[in-house]
């Protein structure tokens, strides 16, 4: 079997690490992509707004899939800055698919729950379920979902591309703020250790998605896509 690459998109943050080790441990090439935290030896600093960085990029590496994990992805700060949201949810995420189209890159679109309304009663979610973002984050994801599978579509590749809807994530955390779960699970280790007081809404109801299992099921999609057996463009992990 000829060398499997793997691009991973936001290789340094909470889940594009976990994804990049889960690939690796199957024998895949892994390339990445960061920003801030680029070490310029695993992952590259690469601005995604770029599309001729990017694209030469791809024809470096010559990656076979692409896992899109690179997002900003707090809500807070969609809100304060949503013209640089959009920028890398959205048009970030188009020009990215257009270029892997182009060269036949199968490409893993990551997503969020987000893109649901979240009443009460509705979740876990089905694959069909009908979006109806409720604030500025959800709405440039779900953008940044019909961008990439549009794109495909106008091309004639429905089947080099998924989209996959996580809801919040927890694992193997460098600091507590990455995840939100990481945050509750500190704040309750110092309030049993240091008695320390903390205060946290009583209504909210998550479901919790570990970083380790989409890192597997990336990785069974990207095995299953050299068989031609992914025949959804959407899909939930709940």
């Amino acid at each position: 079997m000829s060398e499997r690459t793997v691009l991973i998109t936001g290789a340094t943050g909470l889940l594009g690490r976990e994804v990049a080790t889960t690939f690796g441990l199957k024998n895949w090439n892994v390339k990445g992509t960061g920003y801030s935290r680029a070490d310029g030896v695993n992952t590259f600093k690469i601005n995604l707004s770029n599309e001729t960085e990017v694209g030469e990029f791809l024809d470096e590496t010559k990656p076979q899939v692409i896992v899109h994990c690179a997002a900003q992805r707090f809500p807070d700060k969609v809100d304060k800055d949503p013209e640089s949201a959009r920028e890398l949810n959205v048009a970030a995420s188009k020009a990215l698919a257009k270029l892997a189209a182009d060269r036949d890159i199968f490409v893993i679109y990551i997503s969020t729950d987000y893109v649901f309304p979240g009443t009460p009663g509705d979740a876990p979610y089905e694959a069909d379920a009908k979006p109806q973002p409720t604030n500025l984050y959800g709405q440039t994801k779900l953008d940044g979902e019909r961008a990439v599978l549009d794109t495909l579509k106008q091309v004639g590749k429905e089947g080099l591309g998924v989209v996959l809807r996580v809801p919040v994530l927890y694992g193997n955390a460098e600091t507590p703020a990455e995840s939100a779960v990481n945050v509750l699970m500190d704040a309750l280790w110092k309030a049993q250790t240091q008695g320390a007081e903390i205060s946290m809404d009583h209504w909210a109801i998550r479901y919790p998605t570990n970083t380790e299992d989409i890192g597997r099921v990336c990785h069974g999609m990207s095995h299953s896509a050299f068989n031609h057996q992914v025949s959804k463009p959407q899909c939930h992990l709940n």
